[in-house]
């Protein structure tokens, strides 16, 4: 990849900000990045202007509204609205801009809650989604339908990219609407701060998940952008399934919290299982750097620093 301007939408974010520390270290790449209270992604004639200034070469949308399950439950009217906006103005944009390459990335809560496992492609749309879900996974089956769509019609190159449980440095700590890792890291973490001696999870503990380091994902973007050009959407996994409890355990662990965790069963464990195959691009070459544990500690670290708080 050389001489290529990359336009990352979401630079800030979790996602967004690990694209930033890859590509930012590659000589020949020039990032182009804007701030929100620059740029509404969810106004149409905005992103066009933008994207017809810019004339990026690669435009990466790594933006959206995400959440856990308490955040979908209590604002699905944001979440498919933001969503579903933010993709389209960016596809279109990207089109009507001369943009032939674009990633999209789609999201492991598409596949069917009851799906085989591991799971691949071709499962998509074979049955119901979680529910807590739906709204945001509406959403981001119509990006994956417009990548697709304009790919036919006029012959771009625009990519659906499918990662697993995705976490890291550039984490969003906020309760509501932050991931299952983070809501963790926070909770243990406040939990040692005021020496309790309980900290009450949602759900069994007893789903599985597959949790990817936010530095390998954008590793595997750069192998995708320089060489995946199938129609079909690619999975990004580690392939290292992890219940929530033993998550737990895990982020207990590396913050010191000695207390006791209590499962509140009244809570909704979303789909039992989530592990993606990810055979296509390990054949290309990729594969994961960064266990859970490690990640976990840089995570922590992260968090710490961004709270002005220190590691004992």
């Amino acid at each position: 990849m050389s001489d290529t301007k990359i336009y990352i939408a979401g630079h800030t974010g979790l996602i967004g900000s690990a694209l930033v520390r890859h590509f930012g270290k590659k000589p020949n790449v020039r990032l182009l990045t804007i701030s929100k209270s620059e740029l509404d992604l969810t106004r149409q004639s905005d992103v066009e202007h933008f994207l017809s200034q810019a004339k990026p070469d690669i435009v990466i949308a790594a933006t959206g509204r995400v959440g856990g399950i308490q955040a979908n439950s209590k604002y699905p009217a944001q979440f498919i609205y933001e969503n579903l906006m933010m993709e389209a103005n960016l596809i279109h944009g990207a089109w009507k801009a001369g943009v032939q390459r674009l990633l999209n990335f789609g999201s492991s809560c598409l596949y069917p809650k009851q799906s085989p496992q591991p799971m691949k492609p071709e499962y998509l749309m074979t049955g119901k989604m979680e529910s807590t879900n739906e709204p945001y996974g509406v959403a981001k089956f119509a990006g994956l339908f417009l990548c697709e769509s304009y790919n036919r019609q006029y012959g771009t190159k625009y990519l659906n990219v499918i990662p697993s449980n995705v976490y890291g440095p550039g984490e969003n700590f906020d309760l509501e609407r932050c991931h299952v890792a983070a809501a963790m890291i926070s909770r243990f973490y406040e939990a040692k701060e005021k020496n309790m001696e309980e900290v009450v999870l949602w759900g069994s503990g007893n789903v599985v998940r597959d949790f990817l380091y936010v530095d390998d994902l954008a590793s595997a973007c750069e192998i995708l952008l320089g060489g995946y050009h199938k129609p079909e959407p690619i999975n990004v996994g580690a392939n290292a399934p992890t219940t929530i409890r033993d998550l737990a355990l895990s982020v207990a662990q590396v913050i010191g919290f000695k207390g006791n965790v209590r499962w509140d069963v009244s809570k909704p464990d979303g789909a039992p299982e989530r592990i993606l195959d990810a055979t296509e691009i390990c054949k290309m070459g990729w594969k994961p750097k960064v266990g859970l544990k490690e990640g976990l500690e840089a995570t922590y670290n992260w968090f710490l620093k961004r709270s002005g708080s220190c590691a004992y």
